[in-house]
């Protein structure tokens, strides 16, 4: 139904517009009695087989909803309802800021892809919160944070902290967001010594509390396997839970659009297929580099179940949608989960 009806109609709209109206819908959906349960039932997947321990947390099922899609986390509840195992909400920064100038989404149909610059935009660290508390169900979330694009490099730990301490509450695992390639010099905090200071400093405020919850770092797939080996060290050396690799990629490889179509679109981080490749392989170097000790969320190119096979195949212990969702809809969800129910019944 969803790519016979619901996907041509929202692609009648722009990117960000049909996002709007897909999220609208939901919030909507979330105050209806009942509404979740029904989209359950079509949906979601519910088998113990499914689940899945990965650092210390038990996650219903493998599969997850990337970050960037409820960006205000505004319709987690209603996802969770479609069968998703766990949501990454955000990314979250401090103070609300508009982003990138529109249009700064776009979609590449042929190549079943999506590049965008949105930049980090939010309502801010209060707003996030506040949605949060209102929890309806027992969905697992995932807060992504980073730092507003005002706030210089050498004062990014503050923006990170303060996060982290207004979240805590709220969330049951972090994603520490250094690699979108839309806000300037952030990836420069992907950097041995930027990025060692910020996660020791997160860490020591994790441990603090009564009961520290697991800090992961979002990598881009644009690092060279030099670059990876010494994410591997700081996380190995300040004992962070995990990895999630990969973020988008400034890189224009495996498209069939021409020179000028993607000139004209500009820059902006791609999504979606033609990451697929790459990012499994940034999965199975760092599965293998750590020898299995440091978990893995795959990201990247998930647009069927058997991209999905692929990510768990080389080493990833959960994985995640965001392209293919918007591509595929809810259906991609239920269709992983059988898959590896089957694989499993081999």
């Amino acid at each position: 139904m969803y790519q016979s009806l619901v996907r041509p109609i929202l692609f009648l709209l722009s990117p960000e517009m049909a996002h709007q109206a897909a999220f609208l819908f939901m919030r909507l959906a979330q105050n209806i009695p009942g509404a979740a349960g029904i989209i359950r039932q079509i949906w979601a997947i519910e088998d113990r087989r499914l689940e899945r321990t990965v650092f210390g947390i038990t996650f219903p099922n493998p599969v997850g909803l990337a970050a960037g899609m409820d960006k205000e986390c505004e319709a987690f509840d209603m996802l969770g309802a479609m069968g998703f195992g766990f949501i990454e909400v955000g990314t979250i920064v401090p103070e609300p800021q508009p982003g990138n100038p529109k249009p700064r989404l776009f979609r590449l149909p042929k190549d079943k892809a999506l590049i965008n610059r949105m930049g980090f935009n939010s309502k801010g660290l209060a707003h996030a919160v506040r949605r949060l508390q209102k929890r309806k169900s027992k969905v697992v979330i995932g807060g992504n944070i980073g730092k507003n694009k005002v706030t210089p490099n050498d004062e990014a730990v503050r923006d990170y902290e303060q996060c982290f301490e207004a979240l805590y509450p709220c969330v049951d695992f972090f994603v520490v967001n250094v690699s979108s390639p839309n806000t300037p010099n952030l990836r420069q905090l992907q950097d041995k010594e930027p990025l060692e200071l910020l996660l020791s400093s997160l860490q020591k405020l994790n441990r603090e509390k009564p009961r520290p919850k697991p800090v992961l770092l979002k990598i881009a797939p644009d690092l060279s396997f030099t670059q990876i080996d010494e994410v591997l060290e700081i996380v190995e050396n300040t004992g962070i839970a995990g990895i999630v690799a990969t973020n988008t990629t400034i890189g224009r490889e495996n498209l069939s659009c021409t020179a000028e179509e993607i000139a004209k679109i500009g820059a902006g981080g791609l999504s979606g297929r033609p990451l697929a490749r790459r990012s499994t392989e940034v999965i199975r170097y760092i599965v293998d580099k750590s020898q299995g000790r440091i978990p893995v969320i795959g990201v990247g190119g998930i647009m069927t179940a058997q991209d999905a096979l692929e990510k768990l195949a080389a080493g990833a212990s959960l994985v995640e949608l965001y392209t293919g969702f918007v591509y595929a809809g809810p259906g991609l969800i239920s269709e992983i989960n059988r898959a590896i129910l089957n694989q499993g019944e081999r």
